[in-house]
């Protein structure tokens, strides 16, 4: 599953939000100095998608806000379930 972000670190805790513009909001309970925000993120979207660390990949946006990121061992139907969660 390939997910479209846009990440807002120093938040005072992590969440997912439904975007206006189609992409997720991913608000970070880490701040943007050291990858601590990259490392949260990627901690905090396993959780969220009940897998593994290791199958959470980001692919790009490393520095920027917008990041596109890999869930590995996951179908899109069973992201897509999850992530209507966030919606309703």
């Amino acid at each position: 599953m390939l997910l479209h972000l846009h990440a807002k670190p120093n938040a005072r805790r992590s969440q997912l939000l439904p975007g206006p513009d189609g992409r997720w909001l991913v608000r970070l309970a880490a701040p943007p100095q050291d990858g601590q925000a990259n490392a949260e993120l990627l901690a905090f979207l396993a959780g969220v998608f009940g897998v593994p660390k290791r199958d959470v990949q980001l692919l790009s946006g490393h520095t920027a806000p917008f990041k596109k990121v890999e869930i590995s061992g996951l179908s899109d139907e069973a992201g897509t379930a999850i992530l209507a969660r966030y919606c309703a």
